[in-house]
């Protein structure tokens, strides 16, 4: 049975959030919803998968809270389910910038539909910069993008305070995968003095939905928080895995490395990698190994990344 995968978040005032908890971990485990959703004060993130019947149905409750009537959502399918289990986290940000006076239900960046983002960054006066993290960009951005080298989005605003100059760049472009990051960072960075910014409706991966390649001014692939780990344009699996220690995207490059080890560690994590997590990941390795030999059955995967994936902690 195909599954579908639905990536949802809306930045709204959730006075309440924490009495949603309970009814939604609820409804989501009764339809077998698994996935992780994240509510706070101000809004709602999350991707969950589930049948067409199950995720319509999660969509639908949470719709009947008037705050959330025009809660908007993305869809892909996959065959074998990329979570193991349901969780609904409080949390005190829905995507973590660590300052609590940025807020975007209060202001927000002018948003840009993909079919208006080639003109805007490819104007001159315009800066355009990628939101996401190094590793993110490393396999894919739009051409003349800059990359603020962060590690993780907490980094964004000093990138922010040490290169960036609301007198001099008087029009900036910002952009991530799905758009969530942006709200935040065009809050940050109006906050910040600057006058003008824009951010991708919808994030990269609605631009290389909609923009036909022929058209388009993006650069490689794009890494998701999935079972997909990196998509093309029209949203075409890529060509990358994923290092079951690190997390990181790894090219058939990267897998000539002599510190790449399937299923352990890559080039990336090798040196910093703990003997005991080694130990630790060779061993779910073995026995992922020792189960496809036993039943010598397609349908189990020699290597699942979802079973040797680094927690989200």
């Amino acid at each position: 049975m195909t599954l579908v995968v639905a990536a949802l978040y809306k930045f709204v005032r959730l006075p309440d959030f924490a009495d949603k908890q309970y009814p939604l971990l609820s409804l989501c485990q009764e339809h077998g919803v698994k996935g992780t959703i994240l509510l706070a004060a101000e809004g709602i993130n999350g991707t969950i998968v589930g049948s067409r019947q199950a995720i319509d149905s999660v969509l639908s409750f949470l719709r009947s809270d008037p705050c959330l009537a025009d809660l908007e959502h993305k869809e892909s399918y996959a065959d074998d389910p990329p979570f193991e289990r349901m969780k609904v986290r409080l949390k005190k940000e829905i995507v973590t910038i660590g300052l609590p006076g940025v807020d975007p239900n209060e202001q927000v960046g002018n948003y840009v539909s993909p079919k208006d983002w080639n003109g805007l960054i490819s104007d001159p006066e315009v800066t355009v910069i990628d939101t996401r993290n190094d590793y993110e960009v490393s396999i894919g951005t739009f051409k003349g993008a800059q990359n603020p080298h962060t590690e993780s989005f907490r980094d964004f605003p000093e990138y922010v305070h040490n290169h960036l100059d609301p007198k001099k760049h008087k029009k900036v472009a910002l952009f991530c995968t799905g758009g969530i990051r942006c709200e935040k960072a065009s809050s940050f960075m109006l906050s910040q003095g600057f006058q003008e910014v824009y951010h991708l409706k919808g994030g990269i991966l609605k631009y290389l939905e909609e923009v036909p390649e022929s058209e388009s001014l993006w650069d490689g692939e794009c890494f998701v928080f999935d079972q997909r780990i990196a998509v093309r344009h029209a949203l075409e699996p890529g060509s990358y895995d994923m290092c079951p220690s690190c997390g990181r995207p790894i090219s058939e490059a990267d897998k000539l490395s002599p510190k790449y080890q399937e299923g352990v560690s890559c080039p990336y994590c090798f040196d910093s990698l703990c003997e005991e997590k080694k130990i630790r990941q060779q061993e779910k390795k073995r026995q992922l190994d020792l189960a496809y030999q036993r039943t010598n059955d397609a349908s189990v995967p020699k290597l699942s990344h979802q079973q040797l994936a680094p927690s989200s902690s």
